[in-house]
C-alpha cells in the first residue's frame, strides 16, 4: 500500500504509481507475492492510523479475506500507528523503514555489512516498544520483522539494546579504521578511485562486472549489491584506477541507514571521481537523481563542485531507437551525460575515455631523465605517476615523458628536482 500525500495534482497519477511500483518492488527483493495494493490519497495524516477510518476498514475488510503475511504501508509510521493499525488489520505492518531494513538484513554478505544493518536495525527498534524480533538464529534471513517458526512476540529490553548498540559502534569504529588504513595503501599506490552511485536497480554491479569483468551479483531487483566491491579498472590512455560498486541510493532513505552505512560509503567520500549511474529507461528517472544528489549531499559531498564528476545514462538499450541515437549524439560533448547500456555494452570506451579525461584534466605533463642502472628510481618513478612514453636518447639514459597530478608532482619535485625537465606543451595532458 502506498501512502500518497497531495502536493501536485497534475503529476499526482504519474508519481503515486511509480512510488506504488517502487513499493510493489521492495517487497519482491525479499520474496513476498504481492495479494493487493492501494494507493491511499493523504491531505492531512490521521496521529493514531496514518490514513482516515474509512480506508483503514476498507484494507480491514480486505485482510479478512485475504489473510496477508504482513501489509506493508509505504511510509514511515510511528510506534503507535503501526500497533493501531496492526490491531485493526489483525496482521504485521510493517512501514518503508521496516521492509527497507529487512531486505538489507537479507542481502548483507559481508561481517562488516551485517554490522551496519543489525545497527540501523536496533536504532529502529529502540523506538518500539514491542515487536517481533529475535536475538538469535532465524529460519529466514533479515531482521525478524515478518517473523518465522518458532518465534514469539516479546517486549525488547532497552538495556540490552543500548549495550549491543555501543558493541557495534566500537565494531564499526574498528571497520573505519580498517578502511582508513586501506585507503592509505592505496594512495601510496597510487591509483586514483572511481566510485560508483546512483540509485537502487539503475545498473551499478551489471556495468561494474561490464568494466572490471568481475561477477558481482547483478540481478534485476532493488538492492541487489549491498556490500561494498572494489576492482583494478586500466583505462584506454593507460591510466589505472581503482573502480568501487557501492550500495544502491533511494527515496526517503532510513536516516539510520545512511548513519549506519556511512563507513561504507566513505568510499564514496574519499573518491577521486564519481559517476552518477542513472537509468535512463526509467519514468522516475530526473526524481531518481534528485534522491541521489540529496543524500550525497547529506553525506557531505557535491560532485562536480569538490571533485570530478560524470552522469551516465544507463539502460538505453530500453529506449526507442531515435531516443537512443539522440541520446548518443549527445554524449559527445564533454559536460554531457555518457549515454551506455551495460548489457549491450554500447558507449562504453566513450565512457572509459570520459573516466581518463575527469582524472587526468589537472595533471601536469614533465620529462624526466634517468640513468639505465638506477632501477629503484625507475621503479618508484612507475608507481607514482603515469609514463606517456619513454624512450632512450643519445646521451644513453632513459627519458621519460610523465603525467601527474598537482599533488604527485611535489613528490617527484622533492626527490628529484632540476632533473625534471617543463618545456612548452608540458603544462597540461596531452
Amino acid at each position: 500500500m502506498h501512502v500518497e500525500r497531495r502536493s501536485r495534482a497534475d503529476s499526482f497519477d504519474r508519481d503515486a504509481e511509480a512510488r506504488l511500483a517502487e513499493a510493489v518492488g521492495l517487497t519482491a527483493a525479499i520474496g513476498l507475492a504481492v495479494v493487493g495494493k492501494h494507493i491511499v490519497p493523504l491531505a492531512r495524516p490521521v496521529p493514531a492510523t496514518l490514513i482516515g477510518s474509512g480506508k483503514v476498514e476498507e484494507i480491514a475488510a480486505e485482510t479478512r479475506a485475504l489473510e496477508p503475511e504482513v501489509v506493508v504501508v509505504n511510509a514511515q509510521l510511528s510506534p503507535v500507528q503501526q500497533r493501531n493499525l496492526e490491531r485493526a488489520w489483525k496482521t504485521k505492518v510493517l512501514d518503508r523503514t521496516a521492509l527497507i531494513l529487512e531486505i538489507f538484513g537479507e542481502r548483507a554478505r559481508t561481517r562488516e555489512g551485517r554490522l551496519q544493518v543489525e545497527f540501523a536495525h536496533l536504532t529502529y527498534q529502540r523506538s518500539r516498544l514491542v515487536r517481533t524480533w529475535t536475538h538469535l538464529e532465524r529460519q529466514r534471513g533479515g531482521f525478524g520483522f515478518l517473523g518465522g517458526p518458532g518465534e514469539t512476540q516479546i517486549e525488547t529490553d532497552r538495556r540490552l539494546i543500548g549495550e549491543r548498540l555501543a558493541k557495534i559502534r566500537r565494531e564499526l569504529e574498528g571497520v573505519k579504521r580498517t578502511r582508513g588504513l586501506q585507503r592509505k595503501a592505496r594512495k601510496r599506490v597510487p591509483y586514483p578511485v572511481i566510485a560508483l552511485v546512483g540509485y537502487t536497480n539503475a545498473g551499478k554491479s551489471t556495468l561494474f562486472n561490464k568494466l572490471t569483468a568481475a561477477d558481482v551479483f547483478a540481478k534485476d531487483v532493488l538492492f541487489a549489491t549491498l556490500d561494498p566491491t572494489m576492482r583494478g579498472l586500466r583505462l584506454p590512455g593507460g591510466t589505472r584506477a581503482i573502480l568501487s560498486d557501492t550500495v544502491g541510493f533511494i527515496a526517503d532513505l532510513p536516516h539510520e541507514l545512511v548513519a549506519a552505512f556511512r563507513a561504507t560509503l566513505e568510499e564514496v567520500l574519499e573518491a577521486d571521481l564519481i559517476v552518477h549511474i542513472r537509468d535512463a529507461a526509467h519514468l522516475e528517472t530526473e526524481a531518481q537523481k534528485q534522491d541521489v544528489l540529496e543524500v550525497l549531499s547529506e553525506l557531505g559531498v557535491e560532485p562536480g563542485r569538490d571533485r570530478p564528476f560524470v552522469e551516465v545514462l544507463n539502460k538505453i538499450d530500453l529506449l526507442d531507437a531515435g531516443v537512443r541515437d539522440g541520446l548518443l549524439a549527445r554524449s559527445e560533448r564533454s559536460e554531457a551525460p555518457i549515454a551506455v547500456s551495460a548489457k549491450t555494452s554500447e558507449g562504453l570506451n566513450q565512457l572509459l575515455r570520459r573516466f581518463e579525461d575527469a582524472i587526468t584534466s589537472a595533471n601536469i605533463v614533465f620529462r624526466l631523465e634517468l640513468e639505465p642502472a638506477d632501477g629503484e628510481s625507475l621503479a618508484w618513478v612507475y608507481r607514482h605517476g603515469r609514463v606517456l612514453e619513454r624512450r632512450a636518447n643519445d646521451a644513453e639514459t632513459i627519458l621519460l615523458t610523465l603525467s601527474a597530478t598537482p599533488a604527485e608532482l611535489e613528490k617527484f619535485e622533492h626527490r628529484f628536482g632540476e632533473k625534471m625537465l617543463f618545456g612548452q606543451g608540458d603544462s597540461g595532458e596531452n
